[in-house]
């Protein structure tokens, strides 16, 4: 979840890095501007607070408005009535540009509504088989454009709670945002093919290749990080306290901690804490980080190297041979 905030945020101009994300929230002074780190934390509850709110509420535009008053509240769109669809017209263009020099032109405020109630009934057509579904829906919310700021990172996190909503995903594990922006062109191209040529192949056909790629690089991922973290567990099965197997679940969820913060966390003494961190230095699980001697930061580099990798564009080698072999 909080690598697809990142890159959706980034396509949007946040700088925000995992690692900083995953350091401020294991308790680390993040060298960042607050200000990225706190618009890529606001899409990490909005899409908690979209998959908690599927449990009772269907996709809608209720549901819509509450992502977009979750992800911008307090951040630099915060300007852009967070929950409320736009009354005035947007445009999409360079910064700076007019309305005259804009590139894409949404329907205006007067016709929003109009356009909402259709896109909002086309949420639960399931005659459209899930992906091209999800495509689509992504498409003809980018091009309504509702809100004055914010649409699409919105529009990203719908994919994935569409995807969950029609039972596609049993867990959210599939991004797209990673694949959106290592091809930011071809992402934009795609959506204004649709508009200008009705190009609905050549978006659709990016689109599941997407799909395609990203399935083989979270299956990737997690296969990898699941290896090394059982590695590390065989390692310290066989010592005479828990805490560096309990240090070791931890860091399977942030690979950074800090030594008061894990003292909080386990209801353990630092003493305690600290030993079981020397010995994960040892071990090779553990690297401090910097050269502070108080508030110190360790992290686990070989999770976080697996998380920090660019996305896969191509197919991983074995996924070819594997088709192949179907075929």
């Amino acid at each position: 979840m909080r690598r697809e905030a990142v890159f959706s945020s980034r396509i949007e101009g946040t700088q925000a890095t995992l690692g900083e994300l995953l350091a401020a929230e294991a308790g680390v002074s993040p060298e960042r501007s607050p200000e990225d780190l706190r618009e890529v934390g606001n899409y990490v509850a909005a899409l908690e607070h979209g998959l908690n709110r599927l449990e009772s509420l269907p996709l809608s535009l209720r549901l819509v408005r509450e992502l977009h008053e979750k992800l911008m509240t307090g951040v630099r769109g915060d300007h852009a009535t967070p929950g409320q669809f736009r009354r005035t017209q947007n445009w999409i263009g360079r910064p700076g540009c007019t309305l005259a020099e804009a590139t894409y032109v949404p329907p205006p405020p007067g016709d929003l509504l109009d356009h909402l109630g259709r896109w909002e009934e086309f949420l639960h057509d399931e005659s459209v088989p899930p992906l091209v579904h999800a495509a689509m829906m992504h498409y003809q919310f980018e091009a309504i454009h509702p809100f004055i700021d914010g649409n699409g990172r919105v529009g990203r996190l719908l994919v994935t709670l569409s995807l969950c909503a029609r039972g596609v995903l049993p867990e959210p594990l599939l991004y797209l945002s990673a694949f959106f922006e290592a091809t930011r062109n071809d992402y934009y191209d795609g959506l204004r093919g649709v508009t200008e040529r009705s190009d609905w192949p050549g978006w659709l056909e990016y689109f599941l290749n997407g799909v395609a790629r990203q399935s083989e690089d979270a299956l990737s991922r997690a296969e990898r990080i699941n290896r090394q973290m059982a590695a590390w567990r065989d390692a310290f099965a066989g010592g005479g306290s828990k805490v560096p197997l309990q240090l070791i679940d931890l860091i399977g969820a942030n690979p950074f901690l800090t030594p008061r913060g894990t003292e909080r966390r386990l209801g353990v003494a630092y003493n305690t804490v600290m030993r079981a961190i020397t010995a994960l230095e040892a071990g090779g699980v553990l690297t401090k980080v910097g050269d502070s001697k108080r508030d110190r930061v360790f992290c686990a580099r070989a999770i976080l190297d697996i998380l920090e990798e660019p996305a896969r564009l191509v197919p991983e080698p074995s996924a070819i041979k594997s088709r192949t072999t179907r075929d």
